[in-house]
């Protein structure tokens, strides 16, 4: 079981940091045979990262809710997200192409991402009562006190 922090801790972020939010929607549900490839497809390119830290993926966590599978990831930078997506021989590029053979734009299943750059002095979060999580697990985690006890302070550090 991960550990629990009970202070009060928020995130320090020394350099740039990607955020990265993928996701599917079941948009049509009895269809199989076009979402299970895509739902399968996420766990296989989390491994393959997973085992090659010199990918830049720090940290991620994934979410369901109600026809929404959502993976958070944080990225050490846009660049190595980039070429990630564009190498031909990762687990995304193949799989990527897959969707576009067999589903394209038939409406069955969504598929959707944001990315954000997370610059130093411009993000503010606070843990209390949780383990490492966020941006404090791809970042660093440190106790939320002195100029980091307020949300307006921890903006502008």
């Amino acid at each position: 079981m991960a550990e629990i922090f009970a202070d009060r801790y928020t995130a320090r972020v020394d350099k740039p940091v990607v955020l990265f939010l993928i996701g599917m929607r079941f948009n049509k549900l009895l269809a199989f045979q076009k979402w299970l490839p895509v739902v399968t497809a996420m766990p296989r390119m989390l491994a393959e990262l997973s085992k090659r830290p010199e990918t830049g993926l720090l940290f991620y966590r994934s979410y369901i809710s109600g026809r929404i599978v959502l993976v958070q990831e944080y990225w050490e930078s846009f660049d190595k997200l980039l070429a990630y997506a564009h190498d031909r021989s990762g687990q995304h590029f193949p799989a990527w192409a897959a969707f576009n053979r067999a589903i394209g734009t038939d409406g069955s299943v969504g598929i959707w991402h944001e990315t954000y750059l997370v610059e130093p002095g411009k993000s503010e979060c606070v843990y209390v009562n949780m383990p490492k999580f966020g941006l404090a697990s791809a970042a660093r985690h440190v106790k939320a006190e002195g100029r980091l006890a307020a949300a307006k302070d921890r903006m502008s550090v």
